[in-house]
């Protein structure tokens, strides 16, 4: 990323230039016997007229300000969150500091220690490592008074990050530059250009550039007013890594809870699966929190369905539990069936939840009981015909005694089988009903969960969030 501003400094109407300290242009000394070129400076002149005469700069008036031009584009090639190289091109007009290049051998340029001459004190003012300044290097001079100094430096700026729609999500950061100690009236800061240049940009993997725009404003302290120029980073979070390991394994995680109403009432992996994913949920929790950073002013969207889904899961252990009960309940655990909850569960839910409906069953044990009814009638036409074939009324009362008591035996333990099949009838009824049911929540929450996401990035959520700082 790189950024650019047209500065304009003014300080006041006169300027002392001295140095007492002739050896730090050794480089220039080195020169004074070489034959006469354009690379090859002649030091005593054009040293001692810059840095070790002292003059005063005539004025017109007492309240006369000498401008300085100041140019200050910045550039970064490293990532946001790297500790990379960054620099920071400030150019300016030193009226004091020209020279005719026809009277120094045509010299046009020179290079001198920037701690020798005056420099801007433009800093970044939102610095989060406490380091405002850059790298002393040696400055260039051109014989019209234009100033280049390029020192390198590592800006660190910090910024409220939104995570609401994490990892799909839009942050806007801003970094503020202007002088340090030269207000207004000295220093006059201007914008040169409103969108920034990033051609010396390194992409990086996890965030790219969606916006970058400046704009100029004034800090005002006490009495006095501070020209700043500050510059707006809309930055977009490259969703794919998280999408791949973190959304869809949470996703696939909750849509496996529903298998757990698909599994038989009568095994115990019901319970265990149920648990399992419920550990599994909990591990994802704990990795999004140590990826978001802490806040309590928004809460990202993935965490409040991954929350979403822990209840939905505990809730689904719950029924679970309820519904395993359901399935061994019987008579002798005397577990009278309601007549409501025969009619609600046996013969209207089967018919709305696609399920082979209870009457049929109920049809064939009717046949089943009017047949035994039948049979025992037939058996008692029959009594007469089978006296005569007795030896004595005794062994017939006997054995008829013995007949009914089998026959109701046998319509008992129907009976008993009913009942048991009724419940666990019952509990298919439910495993069924919440199957559909937690099915339909899991669709609605996964589409709410990216609805919003889909309006963020169709630009809806950008203007309305940063559309009055840009």
């Amino acid at each position: 990323m790189a950024f650019r501003g047209n500065q304009s400094h003014f300080f006041h109407l006169f300027w002392w230039h001295f140095t007492d300290s002739p050896h730090l242009y050794e480089s220039f000394r080195a020169c004074a016997h070489a034959p006469a070129s354009t690379s090859c400076p002649s030091p005593p002149l054009l040293l001692s007229a810059l840095f070790v005469a002292s003059d005063v700069l005539s004025v017109m008036h007492l309240f006369c300000v000498i401008p300085t031009d100041h140019f200050l584009p910045f550039g970064s090639v490293a990532p946001f969150h790297d500790d990379g190289l960054h620099y920071a091109k400030q150019e300016w007009i030193d009226r004091k500091l020209r020279w005719n290049p026809d009277d120094y051998l045509g010299i046009t340029t020179i290079r001198v220690p920037s701690n020798r001459i005056w420099l801007p004190d433009v800093v970044l003012y939102d610095n989060s490592d406490g380091r405002f300044e850059a790298t002393v290097t040696k400055a260039v001079v051109k014989y019209n008074g234009t100033i280049s100094w390029t020192p390198p430096a590592n800006y660190k700026s910090a910024c409220t990050i939104d995570v609401t729609f994490f990892p799909f999500d839009l942050q806007n950061c801003s970094m503020k530059f202007g002088s340090w100690t030269y207000d207004g009236s000295q220093v006059d800061i201007t914008l040169e250009e409103f969108h920034v240049d990033k051609k010396d940009y390194f992409d990086n993997g996890e965030w790219e550039i969606v916006k970058a725009t400046g704009s100029r404003g004034l800090r005002t302290d006490s009495s006095s007013t501070y020209p700043t120029i500050t510059y707006f980073f809309i930055i977009r979070r490259l969703p794919l890594f998280y999408t791949l390991f973190l959304i869809i394994p949470c996703i696939g995680l909750s849509f496996l809870t529903i298998l757990v109403f698909y599994l038989p009432s009568n095994g115990g992996e019901k319970i265990s699966l149920c648990t399992s994913v419920l550990v599994s949920l909990t591990v994802f929790l704990l990795v999004i929190e140590e990826i978001i950073p802490s806040s309590s002013k928004a809460i990202p969207l993935i965490g409040e369905y991954l929350v979403f889904t822990m209840i939905f899961v505990t809730l689904s252990i719950v029924i679970t539990v309820f519904a395993i009960n359901i399935h061994h309940r019987s008579s002798s655990t005397h577990h009278n069936m309601a007549p409501w909850v025969r009619r609600i569960f046996l013969h209207r839910l089967p018919k709305l939840l696609c399920m082979r409906s209870h009457a049929d069953r109920y049809a064939t044990a009717g046949v089943a009981r009017t047949g035994g009814a039948e049979r025992e009638g037939k058996m008692k036409d029959s009594a007469p015909e089978l006296t005569s074939l007795l030896y004595t009324k005794h062994n017939l009362q006997a054995a008829l005694e013995s007949i009914r008591y089998i026959t109701m035996h046998v319509v008992k333990e129907n009976e008993v089988r009913e009942v048991v099949q009724d419940w666990k009838f019952v509990a298919q009824v439910l495993d069924r009903m919440f199957l559909w049911a937690f099915l339909l929540v899991s669709i609605l929450g996964s589409a709410l969960l990216f609805i919003p996401v889909i309006y963020k990035w169709a630009n809806i959520i950008v203007p309305k969030h940063f559309g009055s700082t840009l």
